[in-house]
């Protein structure tokens, strides 16, 4: 058949994989499910055969001319050496250009029963469908292998023979639809020229999406292998009693057209090559499909199998070729502060399957599902957005001053506001300092001052000023508070004076108002609630409260008591 016929050929076959190519939906932008555009697996590629024509020494051979009346003609003969590039018939010419280089082919070394043709692939890629066109007659008996596990492991695409059952076994597709073995692409004639078609997706292969699991088996190949296992004469030969049998006893191919696209699961419509990987310089290898694909959809990988590190919220999956949908993967939301993300199925479940995304390895501090909160030892600043770096700021309370929190050897602060947890007496928001009334800074806090007033925070010694001694007598003006339109006030956060200084209650017991002389020498402070009486102040002359004063509810009795008390013996 002439070189115009494999090209109408040629373009009647890549009709079979429009489906696969149109699942963009015409988007450039790969908005929806897309794949790359097909090409010729084999350009730019190795094709390995067992034996090649004249690869020991110079080897004659003849061979049928191509005819469109499918009349024998005369044969023609000629010389073959592998080492001189004219007279050369490598693999290579398999692979090279079938329009611009039509009259190259590999042939095989003279008087080979079985023969075998490879090409390995550097990645996964999908098969649509291979043309064979041969300069030999086309064999009797040949099968075609793939592998999906770089040559570990092969499994048949296709038996061909002249008869399938007396051959292989098998029941013939002509007879029986989508039976394995064909009948169809094994008559030896044309001598020149005969071709052989295979189909990945022809039936009983049927799907609808291209990305489903089902046709991943069916399609993708990282190897394709086809074995020769019977070669059979020309129809011609066998009425030419002139003809020489040895000098026909070879293979010989034209064409080896391995159809197929990079394998990207729906989500790219451009590839790159992938690491490592150099084509084979060839002539007229243009175009070399390679195999890395460039993701969209946020997902990543060499054929966009996984999420992007960062979009991980939901499962990966293979975007639908039926309907078009990218079926995108999904941010994380980590709040700025992580650069990846996992799924975990539990996660999701226990959202409703809503969200399952995992933040890795929170960043500037934080913690948590999504990077949520600043971890132990930091607190949130308020005054910066929590997407900042430095929206946590370290913890800075006093290593003497703070207390430590159960279960902890560190200290740690609100994680809120930064407020340190202090240990007794110690005041302020780092724990550095005593607190009003305390004294003694160290390692188990702050004791309390043994004075009415404040004293010195390193000494304890008390200390009075007019500042103090007004603070002491600052209390609530018992008359003006009570009315008869409000309840009753009481004393609730402090049960007398000398609380006033102390964290917690301090309940004061009432003294029996006893010797009037001890009572004389006490300083008095009488009102409508209380009568207080405490020692003096030697420096200031003014009532000192503390745990020793005299503390009893005012009565009117007791106000008698204490006039007589004051008329007869405070003299």
């Amino acid at each position: 058949m002439g070189s115009c016929a494999r090209l109408l050929l040629l373009w009647g076959c890549s009709a079979l994989a429009a489906g696969l190519n149109g699942v963009a939906g015409g988007s450039s932008r790969c908005e929806k499910a897309c794949n790359p555009q097909m090409g010729n697996l084999a350009l730019g590629r190795k094709l390995w055969a067992d034996t090649t024509c004249g690869q020991n020494a110079t080897e004659l051979y003849c061979f049928y001319s191509e005819n469109t009346d499918l009349t024998c003609q005369q044969p023609k003969c000629d010389k073959c050496n592998a080492a001189q590039p004219h007279l050369a018939h490598l693999p290579a010419a398999m692979a090279d250009s079938s329009f611009r280089f039509p009259r190259t082919w590999w042939q095989s070394a003279e008087d080979v029963h079985r023969e075998k043709i490879q090409l390995d692939l550097e990645a996964e890629f999908y098969f649509t469908h291979l043309i064979m066109v041969f300069k030999s007659p086309r064999p009797a008996a040949m099968v075609l292998d793939r592998s999906q596990d770089f040559g570990k492991t092969w499994m048949p695409y296709k038996y061909f023979a002249t008869n399938c059952s007396a051959t292989f076994g098998l029941e013939d597709d002509v007879v029986k639809k989508g039976a394995i073995c064909t009948s169809r692409y094994s008559n030896p004639f044309p001598c020149t020229g005969g071709e052989v078609i295979f189909r990945a997706l022809s039936p009983p292969y049927d799907v609808e999406d291209p990305y489903s699991a089902k046709a991943q088996e069916q399609l993708k190949i990282t190897n394709l292998r086809v074995q020769l296992l019977k070669r059979q004469s020309c129809p011609c030969q066998r009425n030419d009693p002139n003809a020489k049998p040895q000098h026909f006893t070879h293979y010989a191919i034209y064409d080896f057209i391995v159809k197929g696209s990079c394998f990207c699961n729906g989500h790219a419509d451009q590839c790159v090559p992938v690491d490592g990987f150099k084509p084979v310089k060839a002539p007229g290898a243009f175009h070399v499909v390679h195999g890395k694909c460039m993701c969209k959809h946020n997902t990543a990988g060499t054929h966009c199998q996984h999420c992007a590190p960062l979009y991980n919220d939901r499962p990966w999956e293979a975007a639908d070729g039926k309907t078009g949908s990218p079926k995108e993967c999904r941010t994380c939301k980590c709040n700025g502060h992580a650069d990846a993300c996992h799924f975990d199925i539990n996660v999701w479940e226990a959202s409703g399957n809503r969200s399952g995304g995992v933040c890795n390895d929170c960043q500037h501090n934080t913690e948590g599902q999504h990077c949520q909160r600043c971890k132990p030892g930091f607190y949130r600043d308020l005054r910066r957005p929590f997407s900042a770096p430095d929206a946590c700021k370290l913890c800075s309370c006093h290593p003497v001053g703070s207390a430590v929190l159960p279960f902890s050897s560190v200290t740690f602060c609100d994680p809120s506001n930064g407020d340190c947890p202090c240990k007794p007496g110690v005041a302020g928001p780092h724990c550095d300092r005593c607190m009003v009334g305390y004294w003694g800074f160290g390692e188990y806090g702050c004791r309390p001052c043994d004075c009415a007033g404040s004293c010195d925070p390193l000494t304890g010694d008390c200390t009075s000023s007019n500042t103090d001694i007004d603070w002491y007598h600052d209390i609530p003006d018992f008359h003006s508070m009570h009315n008869k339109s409000e309840p009753k006030w009481e004393w609730e956060d402090e049960q007398g004076f000398s609380a006033l200084r102390h964290s917690g209650k301090c309940e004061c017991k009432e003294q029996v108002l006893g010797n009037s002389k001890a009572f004389c020498r006490m300083k008095y402070s009488y009102g409508l609630e209380y009568l207080v009486a405490g020692h003096e102040d030697v420096r200031t002359g003014k009532l000192v409260v503390n745990m020793k004063s005299f503390v009893q509810h005012w009565k009117p009795s007791l106000g008698r008591k204490v006039m007589d008390i004051l008329k007869r013996e405070c003299k």
